[in-house]
C-alpha cells in the first residue's frame, strides 16, 4: 500500500472489473475500467490535473491565477481538486440540464458556478462555452482550461488510460468502447491501444440528439437536438475528438442509458451515472455481435451515481421524463411496500378475547385484523367500531372474538392488479387478504392503496 503526499497522486491506476450478471448469455467477456473510483469520482480527474500542469508549464497559468472552464460537472471537479492543492481560484459555467448534485459539489470545492441555459445554440453568448470565454476576457490572470480543444486532454489518456488498459488485459483487449463528450478518453486511449495492436477496434457510443455520429458519416456538421444524458455527445465538433481513431458509432437513447445505469448499480454493485449506462449498453451490443469467448471488450465506468440521485435514481423523475416504464402494481406490490416492522399477516383466532385483539392492534399500530380459523378467514375486526363498542360495554373485552367479529375479508390472488383491488376495497371492505400458492400471504388495507397511489413512502 502506497502513502501519497497529496490526493492528486491517487488519480489513475483504477481497477478493471469484469461484468458478470449483465453479460449472462453473452460469450464475449466484458470488462469495465472503474474510473468512478478516482478521487473526484470520475474519469475527468485525469484531464483536470493534466490541463493545469500543461498551463503551468507553458506559463499561461501563474501563481494565484484563475481557472475558467465550461463543464458538465465532472471536469470541473477534476480541476477544482487540483486547483485546491495548487492554490488557484476556479470559475465554472455549467448547463442547466446538469444535476443539482454536480453544481453543489463544485461549490463545495470552493468554485464559483454560473448556471446557463442548455437550449441555446453554440454561438449564443449564454452558451456555456461562450460564457466561459467572456469570463476569461474580463478576469485578470484567468485562463480557459478549454477541455474540448486542449491537446492535453487526449494526451492524458494516451499517457495513462490506454497503457493501464493494455497492461491490465495483458494485451488481450480486442474492442475498446467509449462514448465521447470532449473525445479525450476515446481518442487518447484508443490511439494508444491501436498503436499496440492495430487490430483493436474502437467503438463509440453516442446519445440520440448528438451530432457526432452523423458527422462521422458525412463530415458535415448537422443540427442536433436536446437529450438528457450528461457529459457525452455534443452539438459542436471538438478538436479533442479524433474521428480517425474510431472504427464504429452506435447510438443509444436516454432511456436505454439510464435504465442500464440502474442495472449496473443493482446487478453489478457499481454505482454509476448515465454516461456509463450508455457505455455499457454499447459494450454489451458489441459483445453479443462478436460472440467470441476469446475476444475481450473493455469499456469505461465514467463517474459515480451519487451525482444523479435526483435524476436517474429518482423513480418519479424517470417516469416524469418517460425513461421508466410504468410499474405493474399488484396486490403483491402492496404487500412488499408495507412497513417492514409489521408482520405480513397479524391475525387472531375466533376463541381469542377482544382484549387480546385490541392489544395486537395497539402493538403493531394496525386498524384491521382478520380472524383466522385454520387456513381460512372466518371474520374480521376493525379498530374503530370495536373500540366504540367496548367503550359502551366494558364486559366485551373478555368476550370471544367470535361473538363480535364482522364479515370475513375477501381473499384475492397476489397478482390481482391495483385497479381491481382499489374498486374492491372502496366498495366492499376496508381490507383484503392476499393468497399466494394456496396460502394466506398477508393483508392489504385501504391505507396501503392510498400510500401507493399518492406516492407516500
Amino acid at each position: 500500500m502506497r502513502v501519497y503526499d497529496t490526493i492528486l497522486e491517487a488519480i489513475g491506476g483504477t481497477p478493471l472489473v469484469r461484468l458478470n450478471r449483465l453479460t449472462r448469455g453473452i460469450r464475449t467477456p466484458v470488462y469495465a475500467k472503474a474510473e468512478n473510483l478516482n478521487p473526484g469520482g470520475s474519469v475527468k480527474d485525469r484531464i483536470g490535473l493534466a490541463m493545469i500542469e500543461a498551463a503551468e508549464q507553458s506559463g499561461a497559468l501563474k501563481p494565484g491565477g484563475v481557472i475558467v472552464e465550461a463543464t458538465s460537472g465532472n471536469t470541473g471537479v477534476g480541476l477544482a481538486i487540483a486547483a485546491a492543492i495548487r492554490g488557484y481560484r476556479c470559475i465554472f459555467t455549467i448547463p442547466d440540464k446538469m444535476s443539482t448534485e454536480k453544481i453543489r459539489l463544485l461549490r463545495a470545492f470552493g468554485a464559483e458556478v454560473i448556471v446557463v441555459p442548455t437550449a441555446v445554440p453554440p454561438d449564443h453568448p449564454e452558451y456555456y462555452i461562450q460564457k466561459a470565454k467572456a469570463i476569461v476576457a474580463s478576469t485578470p490572470g484567468a485562463i480557459l482550461a478549454d477541455q474540448h480543444y486542449n491537446p492535453a486532454n487526449p494526451e492524458a489518456h494516451y499517457q495513462t488510460t490506454g497503457p493501464e488498459i493494455w497492461e491490465q488485459t495483458e494485451g488481450r483487449v480486442t474492442h475498446f468502447v467509449c462514448a465521447p463528450g470532449t473525445g479525450g478518453t476515446v481518442s487518447g486511449a484508443g490511439r494508444y491501444l491501436k498503436e499496440k495492436n492495430p487490430k483493436v477496434r474502437v467503438v463509440a457510443g453516442d446519445p440520440f440528439g448528438s451530432i457526432y455520429t452523423e458527422y462521422a458519416k458525412t463530415h458535415q456538421k448537422g443540427e442536433g437536438f436536446p437529450y438528457k444524458v450528461e457529459g457525452i455527445g455534443g452539438d459542436k465538433i471538438p478538436t479533442s475528438l479524433h474521428f480517425d481513431v474510431i472504427d464504429e458509432w452506435i447510438t443509444v437513447s436516454d432511456a436505454e442509458a439510464f435504465r442500464m445505469a440502474r442495472r449496473v448499480t443493482r446487478e453489478e454493485g457499481i454505482f454509476v451515472g448515465g454516461s456509463t449506462g450508455l457505455n455499457v449498453c454499447t459494450a454489451l451490443e458489441v459483445a453479443r455481435r462478436i460472440d467470441d469467448p476469446d475476444a475481450m471488450v473493455v469499456t469505461i465506468l465514467c463517474d459515480t451515481g451519487e451525482r444523479y440521485l435526483s435524476k436517474i435514481y429518482d423513480d418519479h423523475w424517470m417516469r416524469e421524463n418517460q425513461m421508466l416504464a410504468e410499474e405493474r402494481v399488484t396486490a403483491e406490490t402492496l404487500l412488499v411496500g408495507r412497513p417492514s416492522e409489521i408482520p405480513p399477516l397479524v391475525s387472531v383466532s375466533p376463541s381469542a378475547s377482544v382484549r387480546q385483539a385490541l392489544n395486537l392492534m395497539s402493538t403493531y399500530n394496525i386498524s384491521e385484523i382478520p380472524v383466522i380459523d385454520g387456513s381460512d378467514c372466518v371474520g374480521s375486526l376493525s379498530e374503530g367500531p370495536l373500540m366504540a363498542r367496548t367503550l359502551e360495554n366494558g364486559t366485551l373485552l373478555e368476550r370471544a372474538v367470535a361473538d363480535v367479529m364482522s364479515a370475513p375479508y375477501p381473499v384475492v390472488d397476489f397478482q390481482l392488479p391495483l385497479e381491481r383491488l382499489t374498486a374492491l376495497l372502496s366498495r366492499e371492505s376496508p381490507a383484503v387478504l392476499v393468497r399466494r400458492e394456496g396460502r394466506l400471504a398477508g393483508i392489504v388495507t385501504r391505507y396501503d392503496v392510498l400510500r401507493q397511489v399518492s406516492g407516500i413512502r
